[in-house]
């Protein structure tokens, strides 16, 4: 290793030092922002800048692994992703196909966060096939955003609210009376499990572009320069010495 690295090493170490072990927080969100910017910076396909995309998600899991982080959820694949180009398209449906498999056969506890029923059948099969097969043997649990929208995740919640009370032969006034904050809460995509703490987005945009637009609003967010491929393990330490610094207020 040559002097940069080992001094890269010795920053890494300090940086985790530096983190308090009951202030890391609970559920990270990440928006994987980057991946065909990286790959235009590159001189590499779009594809293959989705591709390093998905290998750098397997590493950030190790990541959150190591510091006995939880609850991860990535946003893989916005609703707005599907007006790109049918060629890329049908590139990025067979990654994410191969991540869902490859995060799942290491063990992680891999659940859906969106409308996958969006996805060309034969991708959707294929991933509810692995999901239907998989054995967990590791404690992170890994949500994967994909076909996911903020506003269409609340309207889904409503609507599934909804039709639990019709179903439960409850009057309209009855099933208006029964909307609430914490019912709404119970039917979103990452229901049972808590808001996350600190969201990070990669790429230099600082917007949330309605990632967990319900769940987010006692959120810490952390906006990074880096294009996701390039994102590093000391670039995540910051980001949670910088959340371990701050005061929460939980809006208070």
């Amino acid at each position: 290793m040559d002097a940069d690295g080992i001094l890269h090493r010795v920053y890494e170490r300090r940086l985790a030092k530096e983190l308090g072990s009951d202030r890391l927080p609970r559920h990270v969100g990440v928006i994987v922002d980057g991946n065909r910017r990286w790959a235009k910076a590159s001189g590499a396909t779009t594809a293959e800048g989705h591709r390093q995309g998905a290998a750098k998600i397997t590493e950030f899991l190790t990541w959150c692994e190591e510091l006995s982080i939880p609850l991860v959820t990535v946003w893989m694949l916005s609703t707005d992703n599907f007006s790109r180009p049918p060629e890329e398209l049908e590139a990025l449906y067979e990654i994410i196909a191969e991540a869902v498999e490859e995060y799942s056969a290491a063990g992680y506890s891999v659940r859906i966060a969106g409308s996958p029923e969006l996805l060309p059948p034969r991708v959707h099969e294929r991933i509810a096939a692995v999901l239907d097969d998989a054995e967990v043997t590791r404690t992170l649990v890994v949500n994967l955003a994909i076909g996911y929208g903020g506003r269409q995740e609340i309207v889904d919640a409503v609507r599934e609210l909804i039709l639990d009370g019709a179903a439960a032969g409850r009057s309209p006034e009855e099933v208006a009376q029964s909307i609430s904050i914490d019912a709404i809460s119970e039917h979103l995509y990452t229901r049972g499990q808590p808001d996350p703490d600190l969201i990070i987005r990669t790429s230099g945009e600082q917007r949330m572009s309605g990632f967990l637009l319900w769940q987010s609003v006692h959120s810490e967010y952390w906006f990074c320069e880096t294009y996701w491929p390039g994102f590093r393990r000391v670039d995540f330490l910051r980001a949670l010495r910088d959340y371990c610094r701050r005061e929460r207020r939980f809006g208070i």
